[in-house]
């Protein structure tokens, strides 16, 4: 499915409070496990030592690190929603993040957004989405997360 194009600040001020879709399905990986490990030093066993998680992990094999779930966001929310008519916009932070349950490896996540907030800031808008991972075939949400960027005109 295509991303939901929104044109300026305008357009997403109208938007506040709406659902905006959800990106298509993206497999978690032992592999991209393994080089988030890599990248953030975090080589704890529940991620990285599959014969041992699926002996001793009380989730039955590898799961996922949290931050690497959180940072999907960036891979995701574009096939969700895509802002035009902006100079350039940069990742501003987040509110809240709560990971509610654990990503095995293997599972399939996708993102659902929501348009929380949009505020004026010095040349643009403060944009804020409360995002969704959901992990197919579970009714539990596996993170939630309050995220926010700064699009300049």
């Amino acid at each position: 499915m295509a991303p939901r194009i929104i044109n300026g600040s305008a357009e997403l001020k109208t938007l506040v409070g709406e659902h905006l879709g959800y990106s298509p399905w993206l497999t978690v990986t032992q592999e991209s496990v393994n080089m988030f490990a890599e990248a953030t030093g975090d080589h704890q066993w529940i991620h990285v030592d599959v014969e041992r998680a699926k002996k001793e992990s009380p989730f039955g094999g590898p799961i996922a690190h949290g931050y690497l779930t959180l940072s999907l966001i960036p891979a995701l929310l574009p096939q969700v929603v895509v802002t035009t008519g902006f100079k350039m916009g940069v990742n501003y932070g987040c509110n809240k993040v709560r990971f509610m349950s654990p990503v095995p490896v293997g599972a399939n996540l996708r993102i659902g957004g929501v348009l929380k907030q949009v505020d004026d800031i010095a040349g643009g808008v403060q944009v804020t989405y409360e995002v969704t991972f959901e992990i197919e075939g579970n009714p539990k949400p596996a993170c939630v997360a309050e995220v926010i960027y700064r699009s300049y005109e």
